[in-house]
Parts: structure tokens; C-alpha cells; sequence
């Protein structure tokens, strides 16, 4: 029972916090209609830039917000080679990926582990300290979960704005943009930099909880989150009270979950790539199966 106790708390810790990276994806892929490669990148970038400022001595909290402005800003350079420079979306996100493993070793001053042990992070400072923990497992997961929670009712409220409703308009219908006077370009800028803050948000806050910055930790990521968007969405668009967001966060940790029993049952973790990869082929046939309209009442859905 113990060892049960551990493996769903470790799912439910590595769900919430890769939740955050999925509800970034989502905006991306399912708001903008944009197939982004840059979360490869922001991910780690996130990651070695709080690696730097708490090995550094600077507050983990400031960190966070500092790894999510970072990624925004990359997320911006693949909008701007998108929009500006009529670059396609596939190459404009490769581009800033390729160019940003150069750039998260410049961060960690060439190396490609950057580790702070015995440093303060966001789970042990701050209110986290105020919960009771000795080994710090349910704090770990308290504190993924608030994280979790909180990024999705902000991105619940502001798609309920105006800038919002632009945004999800630009990926279903530009010209709609267009008519009020706006243009779609920027929308797509702004949703990109929203995405990819939220994937280096979330890459921080699992370099915190490693207490060490990894540049390989973005390998995959892509694969996993729009995994944990198709899951969500395929599989809960049936429960009517539940927004797509509240489905995404619940797609990321079931497909964690998937990717767990597949470790206890002795698959070789060399061969979790292959798995993330069929798991992901799987999805995407079936996904093709469900009626469109389906999908987009789901996308539209706007309960809690």
C-alpha cells in the first residue's frame, strides 16, 4: 500500500507540474492552431534560468517569474520570425529552438547540469515552509497542485477577456480579427509568448524541485505535451462541467500515469522516448476518429 501511496503521489507531483507545460501547449496548439517546436527549447531555458539565479543566492520565487518572462520573450522571437518575416510555423519553431540550446549553455556557463543542492527553493520557502512535511513529499505535491491550479484559473480568466476572445479567434477565424480593426498577426505573438512562458514556467518549477537544471530536459517535451492536450480532450470532452483546461491538466497527469506503470511493469527507461512516441501515434489516430464538431464544442466549452 505504501509503495501505491508513492508511485500516485509521484504522478500527481510530475502531472501538475508538466500540467502547466501542457495548458501552454494548449493555447498554442489548440487555441492558435500553431504546431510550436520552441517548448523544446523554453522548457530547459526555464530550467537553467532558475538553475543560475538560486545557485546564485537569489530569491526561488523572483526566479520563476524571471524563467516565465524568459520564455515569453523566445516564444515572441518564433512569432515575430512567423509573422514578420513570413517564416512557416514548423521552421519559425525550430529555428528558435535550435538557437536556444546555444543559449541555455551560455546560461549555465557550458555546463549541462547546473545543480543547487541545499538551496532554498519554492518548496521549502516562502508558505511552502509552512506546511508540515518531514520528507517533504505532500508539500512537494501541495505545492505542484497550488501552482497548477492557480496558472489554470488565470488562463480560464483571461480567454474570458477581450484580448482573450481575440486570441482564440486568431486561430479559428482571422478574418473575424480583422473586421474589428485588430490584427491576428499579434494575437499570434502574444499567444506564443503566453505558451512558451508557461512551458519555461513550468520547466523552473521542475528544476526547483529536482535542485538541479538539466539543457536535456526539454527532449520530448513537444511529444508530451500535445499528448496530454489530445488525452484530455479526447477523453473528458464528454463531462460537460469541465473546461478544456481542467482536461488538459487531467491528460497530463493520466498520460504521467500511463508512463509510470509502464516503469513498474520493468520497461528500461531507455526505451521511454519509444513509448512517449507510440503513446503519442496512438492518440493522434484515434483522434482523428472523433467528430469535428465534437472537438470544437469542447474548445468553446466555457464551464467551470
Amino acid at each position: 500500500m505504501n509503495v501505491f501511496f508513492e508511485i500516485l503521489v509521484s504522478v500527481l507531483q510530475e502531472g501538475f507540474v508538466y500540467g502547466i507545460m501542457a495548458l501552454g501547449i494548449y493555447v498554442t496548439y489548440q487555441v492558435l492552431n500553431f504546431p510550436d517546436l520552441t517548448v523544446e527549447g523554453t522548457f530547459p531555458l526555464g530550467s537553467c534560468v532558475a538553475g543560475v539565479m538560486i545557485a546564485s543566492g537569489l530569491n526561488p520565487w523572483f526566479a520563476c517569474l524571471a524563467a516565465f518572462l524568459c520564455g515569453a520573450a523566445a516564444g515572441g522571437v518564433t512569432g515575430l520570425l512567423h509573422v514578420k518575416l513570413r517564416i512557416t510555423d514548423l521552421l519559425s519553431g525550430i529555428l528558435v529552438m535550435t538557437a536556444l540550446w546555444s543559449v541555455n549553455l551560455a546560461i549555465t556557463s557550458g555546463s549541462a547540469v547546473k545543480a543547487f543542492y541545499n538551496q532554498p527553493t519554492i518548496y521549502t520557502s516562502g508558505p511552502a515552509a509552512l506546511i508540515p512535511d518531514s520528507q517533504n513529499t505532500l508539500r512537494a505535491l501541495t505545492v505542484a497542485f497550488l501552482f497548477c491550479l492557480a496558472i489554470k484559473i488565470l488562463l480560464d480568466l483571461y480567454l474570458k477577456t477581450k484580448s482573450g476572445l481575440l486570441l482564440r479567434a486568431a486561430g479559428d477565424n482571422p478574418r473575424y480579427v480583422v473586421s474589428l480593426g485588430k490584427d491576428p498577426g499579434n494575437m499570434k505573438i502574444l499567444g506564443l509568448m503566453l505558451g512558451n512562458g508557461l512551458a519555461a514556467l513550468s520547466g523552473c518549477i521542475l528544476s526547483q524541485r529536482e535542485e538541479s537544471a538539466d539543457i536535456y530536459c526539454g527532449t520530448g517535451m513537444i511529444v508530451l505535451g500535445l499528448a496530454a492536450v489530445i488525452v484530455g480532450i479526447n477523453l473528458f470532452s464528454g463531462i460537460k462541467f469541465l473546461r478544456s483546461t481542467t482536461a488538459v491538466v487531467l491528460g497530463a497527469v493520466l498520460y504521467r500515469g500511463v508512463l509510470m506503470i509502464a516503469l513498474q511493469l520493468g520497461l528500461p527507461t531507455n526505451y521511454m522516448k519509444l513509448l512517449m512516441a507510440v503513446l503519442l501515434t496512438i492518440v493522434l489516430v484515434a483522434n482523428k476518429t472523433m467528430p469535428t464538431g465534437r472537438r470544437k464544442r469542447h474548445v468553446a466549452r466555457t464551464q467551470v
